[in-house]
C-alpha cells in the first residue's frame, strides 16, 4: 500500500503524513455552532472528517479526534459585536440559552447518527472550558500581543505581526485588512479594526457570562478551540479542519493565539474542505436556497423532488472531493441513490458468485488502484470509480464472461467489504429499506419473466411495452441467451 499524502492549507503542497508521536494521531476539527439545526455544509464537514479518522484507523494508527461543541462566544455576522447567536435564539424562543444549546445538539447528534458518522473521541463543549480559555488569555496578555480596553482583550494583530506572519494560512497581507475590514459598531475599542477579541466585557443584559480579572464576560470565539485543542491534544498536534469558510479568520487567529502564547506552532496538517452550493450559489437563508438535514431526510423543501435516505447524502458528498466545490441538485442525489443501489447490490451478488480453478480478473490491481487514489489527499471520487470497476468484474463473473478463483474471490469480498462499510462508513438503512429493495428486485424479475414468455408467444407488442415502460423508470434491460439480465441506469 502506498504512502498517506495530505494536502495542507498551511504549506499549500501535498505532504506525506508523518504523525508527531507515531502511531498516536491527535485531530481537532471545529463543530457546529448549536442554534440551529444541521445542513448540508454541516454533513460535508462531518462526513470529510469521518473518512480521515476511519482510514487512519483503519491503516493502525491510533487516533484521538476532538471536536468541539460551539454553545457560547460566536457572535452575529462572525464579529466582535452583535448579539451572542444562541442567546439570540433562546430570545427569540423565550427559554435559557441552555435550552437551545441542549435542544440543537441532541438534533445534530441524531442527524450525524443517521449519516453513521462515528461520535469524536472527545466532544468538548466551549463552556465547559472556561478557565482554560482565561488562562490562554492570560498567556498572551504577559507576553505582549494582547490589551484591555474597557473590560474587553484584544488581540494586537499589529504588534504580532512584526514578529511573526499573521496571514501565512490564509495569504492575507496586513495591508489588505486595513482595506477590507468591516468598521462595526464598537470597533473603536480596538487600536486596529482587525484585532480581534479575546474576551469580551458582558453588557446588562447578556446570559451568559463569568468573572474574569478584565470584567465579567465571556470568552472571543476564535478562542475555544486554541484552549480545548491544547487541553486534550497538547500544545502540538497533528491535523487541524474544519470547512473553508474557517480558515480566516476563525483558523488563522487560532495560530497566531497558540504563537502568541507559547511560541510554536500548534498544527502540522491544516485541512479545509470546500463548500457545497445550490445552483452555484453559496447556500444561504437569505437566499432562500438553504436545506436542513431533516428536510433532505423527508423532502419537505421546495427545492426537493423527493426524500433521500441519509447513505444516499453521504454517497453524494463522497463523491466530489473534498477540497473541490459540491453543487447541490436533484439530479445529482438521484444518482447518488442508484449509484449506491449498485454498489449494495454488487456486495450481494458477490456471495454468489461461482468460482473457478483460475481467475481472468486482476484483483490485484483494481485494490492497488483503488489504495493509491485514497493515499493521493482522499481521493474518495476515484476511489469509489475503482469500486464500480470491482461492481463491473461481479456482473463479467456473474454472467460468466470473467472467471474468479476462491481465494482471489475472498479477496474481492474483503476488499468491498472493508471499502463500503469500514473507510467509506456506509451501512444498510433500515431493515424496511432493504425489504423494499428486495420486492423491488423481485417484482422486476416477475415482470421480464412475463415479459420473456411473450417473447416466446411471438407477442412482441407486449414484450417491447414491458420494456420500453421498465427503460422510463431507469431499468436498462439486457437480452441473453439464458434469459435475460437488468440493472438501474
Amino acid at each position: 500500500m502506498s504512502q498517506l499524502n495530505i494536502y495542507n492549507t498551511l504549506t499549500r503542497k501535498k505532504e506525506k503524513f508523518e504523525p508527531i508521536n507515531p502511531p498516536f494521531v491527535g485531530m481537532y476539527v471545529c463543530g457546529p455552532t448549536v442554534y440551529g439545526d444541521a445542513h448540508l455544509g454541516h454533513a460535508r464537514a462531518a462526513i470529510t472528517f469521518d473518512i480521515v479518522y476511519r482510514y487512519l484507523k483503519y491503516l493502525g494508527f491510533k487516533v484521538r479526534y476532538v471536536s468541539n461543541i460551539t454553545d457560547v462566544g460566536h457572535l452575529e455576522n462572525d464579529a466582535d459585536e452583535g448579539e451572542d447567536k444562541i442567546q439570540k435564539k433562546a430570545r427569540l424562543e423565550e427559554v435559557e440559552p441552555m435550552e437551545v444549546v441542549q435542544h440543537f445538539t441532541i438534533r445534530y447528534h441524531d442527524n450525524m447518527a443517521r449519516l453513521n458518522v462515528i461520535r469524536p473521541s472527545i466532544e468538548p463543549h466551549a463552556s465547559g472550558h472556561i478557565p482554560e480559555q482565561i488562562e490562554l488569555v492570560e498567556k498572551i496578555f504577559e507576553n505582549g500581543y494582547a490589551y484591555e480596553s474597557n473590560g474587553s482583550v484584544y488581540f494586537d494583530v499589529l504588534k504580532y505581526n512584526k514578529d511573526h506572519n499573521y496571514g501565512k494560512l490564509s495569504g492575507r497581507k496586513i495591508e489588505e485588512l486595513y482595506e477590507t475590514t468591516r468598521k462595526l459598531e464598537g470597533q473603536q475599542e480596538k487600536r486596529n479594526s482587525f484585532d480581534f477579541a479575546l474576551w469580551k466585557k458582558a453588557d446588562e443584559k447578556h446570559l451568559m457570562r463569568w468573572n474574569s480579572k478584565w470584567s465579567n464576560g465571556y470568552p472571543g470565539w476564535h478562542l475555544e478551540c486554541s484552549a480545548m485543542g491544547m487541553k486534550y491534544l497538547g500544545k502540538q498536534f497533528d491535523i487541524h479542519g474544519g470547512g473553508i469558510d474557517l480558515q480566516f479568520p476563525h483558523h488563522e487567529s487560532e495560530i497566531a493565539q497558540s504563537v502568541a502564547a507559547y511560541g510554536s506552532e500548534p498544527v502540522k496538517y491544516w485541512m479545509h474542505n470546500n463548500l457545497i452550493t445550490i445552483n452555484g450559489q453559496k447556500m444561504s437563508k437569505s437566499l432562500n436556497n438553504f436545506i436542513t438535514l431533516y428536510e433532505l431526510f423527508s423532502g419537505e423543501n421546495s427545492l426537493l423532488k423527493k426524500e433521500y435516505s441519509p447513505m444516499t447524502v453521504r454517497f453524494f458528498i463522497l463523491q466530489a472531493h473534498y477540497r473541490s466545490p459540491l453543487d447541490f441538485s436533484n439530479d445529482a442525489l438521484l444518482a447518488a441513490e442508484k449509484g449506491l443501489q449498485r454498489l449494495i447490490a454488487a456486495l450481494e451478488t458477490s456471495e454468489k458468485l461461482k468460482t473457478s480453478e483460475k481467475s481472468t480478473v486482476d484483483i490485484k490491481k483494481i485494490i492497488n488502484s483503488a489504495f493509491d487514489a485514497l493515499n493521493d489527499d482522499f481521493n474518495t471520487p476515484i476511489f469509489i470509480s475503482f469500486l464500480f470497476e470491482a461492481v463491473k468484474m461481479i456482473n463479467f463473473i456473474r454472467i460468466g464472461n470473467e472467471t474468479i478463483t476462491q481465494f482471489d474471490l475472498e479477496e474481492l469480498k474483503k476488499f468491498l467489504n472493508a471499502s463500503v462499510f469500514e473507510i467509506l462508513g456506509f451501512k444498510n438503512e433500515k431493515s424496511s429499506d432493504t425489504d423494499n429493495l428486495k420486492l423491488s428486485s423481485d417484482l422486476i424479475n416477475l415482470i421480464l419473466n412475463i415479459r420473456l414468455d411473450a417473447k416466446k408467444n411471438k407477442d412482441f407488442a407486449t414484450s417491447d411495452l414491458i420494456r420500453n415502460k421498465l427503460t422510463e423508470l431507469g431499468i436498462v434491460i439486457k437480452d441473453t441467451k439464458e434469459g435475460f439480465e437488468w440493472d438501474i441506469n
